[in-house]
């Protein structure tokens, strides 16, 4: 296979929000793209309507969006801003505080439906004219020798390039078929979701309470519902989605200690188990990995999609200076600047994040008495209360260059 009769210069199998910014992304770099897409994304829904996914996008993701040209789409389509940020432990009195004024800042991020990301995208992808989206396809396999990866749909179509970027999501199919190995950890946790109602306004706030079950986040919305994240017993989730609706809300109004009053409609709900994934390598000779083929983390702090964003602008980034430099962008060596960049501060994440959960699931009375008064110690050090704040809201610098559209 010559370079010169490869159909593509990189293969994206996955299109979801990495995969299709990603798609974007490598396209603004010049580089001829193909997106391997199992379905088209939803473009219209009911103007009152929900998804059961949203993120909590933070300031780096907004500006990876804004680069690539697709947030304007993003806000006109509804985005949530929130203000502040409350968190406390429901096993004693420890409490803080996030407030983007005391920062200077508008906002802390913006909850956002995943449906309104993709949708943005899709309009994104089908602009530019370096990149081909291949839907509904499904990869079957695929065969890398010196000369580049090919790859096989399961309509019998073939497709070529120097670079094969597996974007599908935990259960990767590319990272199946390359033998890359995980660590990974059951939380013995599920996640139970759904938009609810609720008596009094949430004030532009995300809420989150630690109950020895897990945590129980309130993520606010732009019509004045919220969207939950209730993190539970496996059996206890079970229990509750089997629940009529108005046993639900009461149930669920005591686990948040009717912080916003009353719960009093709840829709369509819905749970996932919660496990941690790490692949154990990002990169294999033409191959890479980005998003939850690569990483699961625990929703308690929703960075999931955010770190994935960070993959995509430090992948793109990579992969664009190796071809501006007229090297292979498939190479090994060269690919693997991009795991060392990567692997190490998602593991890092990843920890935190098991720590966060093990400190506050933690029955001790030792454990117990030291968070609560780390939480209220925090809250009265402004600095370094501060300094976690802009921190979970990533940071326009904490993203990496990245080719903007008009350049």
């Amino acid at each position: 296979m010559q370079t010169s009769e490869r159909s593509h210069d990189v293969i994206i199998a996955g299109g979801g929000v990495v995969g299709g910014s990603l798609a974007c992304a490598l396209a603004d770099a010049g580089l001829r793209v193909a997106l391997i897409d199992t379905r088209e994304p939803v473009t219209d829904w009911p103007a009152d309507s929900i998804d059961q996914r949203v993120y909590a996008v933070t300031c780096a993701s907004q500006t990876l969006f804004e680069r690539l040209g697709v947030w304007e789409g993003i806000r006109q389509r509804g985005v949530s801003p929130y203000q502040a940020m409350e968190v406390w432990d429901a096993a004693g009195p420890g409490r803080i505080h996030f407030d983007a004024a005391e920062l200077g800042e508008p906002w802390l991020g913006h909850i956002v439906e995943q449906r309104v990301i993709q949708a943005a995208l899709l309009d994104g992808q089908r602009a530019r004219s370096g990149l081909e989206r291949i839907c509904p396809a499904v990869l079957a396999d695929f065969h890398v020798d010196p000369a580049g990866v090919s790859v096989r749909l399961e309509d019998g179509r073939e497709l070529t390039a120097a670079l094969l970027v597996g974007a599908d999501g935990a259960g990767s199919r590319v990272r199946e078929l390359a033998g890359i190995g995980i660590e990974t950890h059951d939380y013995e946790q599920t996640a139970v979701v759904a938009v609810v109602t609720t008596d009094r306004p949430h004030a532009g706030t995300a809420w989150q309470r630690f109950l020895p079950t897990g945590p129980l986040a309130f993520l606010p919305l732009r019509d004045g519902r919220c969207s939950i994240v209730w993190s539970t017993t496996p059996e206890e989730a079970e229990r509750l989605l089997a629940l009529p609706e108005d046993e639900f809300c009461i149930e669920l109004g005591r686990a948040f200690d009717y912080e916003l009053g009353a719960i009093t409609r709840v829709n369509a709900r819905g749970g996932f188990p919660l496990r941690r994934l790490h692949a154990v390598d990002y990169v294999q000779q033409r191959l890479a990995l980005v998003g939850d083929a690569a990483h699961v983390i625990h929703p308690l702090a929703g960075q999931g999609v955010n770190l994935g964003l960070l993959d995509v602008a430090a992948l793109a980034e990579v992969v664009a200076d190796t071809a501006a430099a007229g090297r292979d962008i498939g190479a090994h060596a060269n690919l693997r600047r991009y795991e060392r960049w990567r692997r190490g501060e998602n593991a890092l994440m990843q920890s935190a994040m098991d720590g966060f959960k093990w400190l506050f699931a933690s029955p001790l009375t030792p454990v117990r008495l030291l968070r609560n008064l780390g939480l209220g110690t925090v809250d009265r050090l402004t600095p370094v209360k501060s300094l976690l704040a802009r921190h979970a809201m990533g940071r326009a610098g904490d993203l990496p260059r990245l080719v903007r559209p008009d350049s």
